[in-house]
Formats: structure tokens, C-alpha cells, sequence
């Protein structure tokens, strides 16, 4: 992200995250109150959550994220793509599946855009053009190789972006992986880089390696850290 990194535009760049296994519908709502008004891109919860975070949300300018197939991707295509569905029919603007990463390190090209598409299709179809597909890759349990190869499968799928990590595997997002990843899909998809971003510095880190939205449980400390820094 060239030039100066406003506070508006760090906010808008930010999917502020609630995936804790642990958070119940009163932590839920109490942290989607606390995040509604602070210009962040999405606010992404879990699938139980959406329908609240869509009644809270709605008139704020922030939209609903969740999660398909989470963490682990290998799910059956049809479960995907059903799961997807029912997110937006209950108030979800954009889905971050997870891909199936066996089928990815197998080099089973033509299943994983399949199993990828059939996603995109229930989103396009669902929204009425108006939700958008990410695809998670989870890099860290990938080579440079297969990075390469996920990515041309959410691209040919026809998902709006390719992200690194669940924040669940084995590692999070790295700038080298978000390098890549853009020299792989160039400005054909947006990039999300999620999984470890819990200050500025990493922060601005991803911004500038190329990546457009930023996946990140700590985005309220982010933001005041930037503040406190003007």
C-alpha cells in the first residue's frame, strides 16, 4: 500500500476476526458492538453468529464475514457449497472457504477448482452477484509449488481472493507467501493476508508486500496503534 497509511484506510483494509472456539453468543455480541463502528472492511464470525452480526451491523457500512469448511477444508464439495448458501441466506456478504489442501498436495487440479467453484456458484447465485468467495490456501502446510497451484485454482474457480491462512494451521501469513502469491495472480484477485498480524509493523508489512485486506483478531489495537503514532 503506497503513500500514507491513514487510519481509514488501515480500517477498511482490516476483516476483524471473533473465530475462537470458545466465544459464545454473549461474547459474540458484545465484541461485534464494540467493533461495528470502527470502519473496518468486514466483521468475521463464526457461522452461529452471522444472523446477530447482520441485524447489529446492518446501516454501519461494514459487512458480514464468515468461514466454510473451517479449518480444515475437506469437507464434500456439496457441504461446501450448501454451508455457503445457508451463510448468505442468513445475512453473509463474504465467505472464506477453505480449500482442500490434500487434494492440492496430491496435484488433483481439475477436483480442487471443481470443489472451489461449485462455492463461488452458490455465493454468485445466493447473493445475486453481491457476496464474494476467499479462498483460504493455508500456506503453511504448502511448498512454494503447491502455493502456486492453489492459487491458480481459486483464480480458474473464479473466487475474488486467494488468503494464506485459517490462523489455525501450522503457521500464519508470511510476506514472502503474500510476494508470491501476487506474482502468481498478479491483479487478477485481491490477496487476504491473515494469521499472526497482531501489530502495526506486521501489518504494514503485508500491506506493502501486495496484499489488500488484512485477516486479524487484533484490529482495534492495530488501529490505535496507529493512532497513537500520528
Amino acid at each position: 500500500m503506497s503513500g500514507v497509511l491513514t487510519r481509514q484506510a488501515l480500517a477498511a483494509a482490516i476483516d476483524q476476526t471473533l473465530l475462537s472456539p470458545t466465544a459464545g453468543f454473549a461474547e459474540g455480541a458484545a465484541w461485534i458492538e464494540r467493533n461495528a463502528r470502527l470502519g473496518f472492511a468486514t466483521l468475521c464470525v463464526a457461522p452461529f453468529l452471522v444472523p446477530l452480526a447482520a441485524q447489529r451491523l446492518a446501516g454501519s457500512g461494514t459487512k458480514v464475514c464468515s468461514v466454510a469448511a473451517f479449518p480444515l477444508g475437506y469437507s464434500t464439495t456439496e457441504s461446501k457449497a450448501e454451508e455457503a448458501t445457508r451463510l448468505v441466506e442468513l445475512g453473509c456478504d463474504e465467505v472464506d472457504v477453505v480449500v482442500n489442501v490434500g487434494a492440492v498436495i496430491e496435484g488433483e487440479r481439475e477436483f480442487v477448482i471443481d470443489d472451489l467453484a461449485a462455492v463461488v456458484a452458490a455465493v454468485d447465485k445466493t447473493s445475486l452477484g453481491k457476496g464474494l468467495v476467499k479462498v483460504i490456501i493455508e500456506t503453511g502446510r504448502l511448498d512454494e509449488m503447491q502455493i502456486r497451484v492453489a492459487c491458480e485454482c481459486a483464480l480458474e474457480a473464479g473466487a475474488a481472493f486467494v488468503k494464506t491462512s485459517t490462523g489455525f494451521g501450522p503457521r500464519g501469513a508470511s510476506v514472502e507467501d503474500v510476494v508470491l502469491m501476487r506474482r502468481v495472480v498478479g491483479e487478477r484477485m485481491r490477496i487476504k493476508a491473515a494469521g499472526g498480524i497482531r501489530d502495526l509493523a506486521a501489518a504494514r508489512a503485508m500491506l506493502d508486500a501486495g496484499a489488500d485486506r488484512l485477516g486479524t483478531s487484533a484490529g482495534a489495537a492495530i488501529l490505535g496503534e496507529l493512532v497513537s503514532r500520528d
